[in-house]
């Protein structure tokens, strides 16, 4: 059988999502209104679709591809409650990762590798606005991505107000925090919000937060890349 990452067709992509394919995202044709279906379908089971313009199709023209593309993701997706209920019940110092809106695929990558080392219970991303799980972050991660569980969700939001309820302390990684990592005693089980290099974690997302912490900076450069910072918490955790 064809080891393939992409799907094409109306049809075929229906079929796709109906069978339960894991599939990161679709692209539709800017022209043409018969994806009506398709988008219906992909919203409720939580696919992201995106109107693209018709050179994004060129490398494809070969394809019958009737202005649909849809890229499967190289791995199956967790339920977000359920990973979060079984890690509690048998591990009282579980270890949850947060990526907010991290677009870098490398970085993802790292942050993944050094998750499954350290033993993260699950690694959970928004929907919308993350790396495109694909070849390349599978290299990244030295396959890792295989060997450790992976949530999408809708709105990291609401993964935090869940986690809390599960009594799990939800922290954020931000430079501009007051309080040191390296002098804070973080109780487990726990959660760490990673933001984005450019951006950091949202403004609304800080306000749920139970602390923030930073990494000590003792040179000129205002901040650590995002999966260096992510390797050091989660070790510090570890230690």
């Amino acid at each position: 059988m064809e080891n393939t990452t992409e799907i094409f067709g109306t049809h075929p992509v229906l079929e796709a999502i109906k069978s339960g394919k894991a599939i990161d995202k679709i692209w539709l044709a800017r022209e043409g209104n018969h994806f009506k279906d398709i988008i219906s379908i992909a919203k409720k089971e939580g696919i992201k679709t995106t109107f693209v313009p018709q050179q994004k199709f060129r490398k494809y023209q070969s394809k019958n591809h009737q202005g649909v593309v849809a890229f499967l993701s190289p791995i199956g997706f967790s339920d977000f409650e359920t990973t979060v209920q079984d890690a509690l019940q048998t591990d009282s110092n579980a270890i949850f990762l947060l990526l907010d809106n991290i677009t870098d695929v490398r970085n993802v990558g790292s942050i993944l590798r050094t998750a499954e080392c350290v033993g993260v219970s699950a690694v959970v991303i928004p929907q919308q606005g993350s790396a495109r799980i694909g070849s390349d972050m599978v290299k990244t991660s030295a396959g890792a991505i295989f060997n450790i569980p992976i949530c999408k969700v809708n709105h990291l939001k609401d993964a935090i107000y869940f986690l809390q309820a599960s009594e799990v302390t939800v922290v954020g990684a931000s430079e501009k925090a007051n309080q040191s990592l390296f002098e804070a005693r973080l109780p487990k089980p726990i959660a760490i919000v990673l933001g984005s290099e450019g951006e950091g974690i949202q403004k609304g997302m800080v306000k749920l937060l139970d602390g923030m912490y930073s990494i000590p900076l003792q040179g000129k450069t205002q901040s650590l890349n995002v999966s260096v910072a992510a390797a050091l918490f989660l070790y510090e955790l570890v230690r």
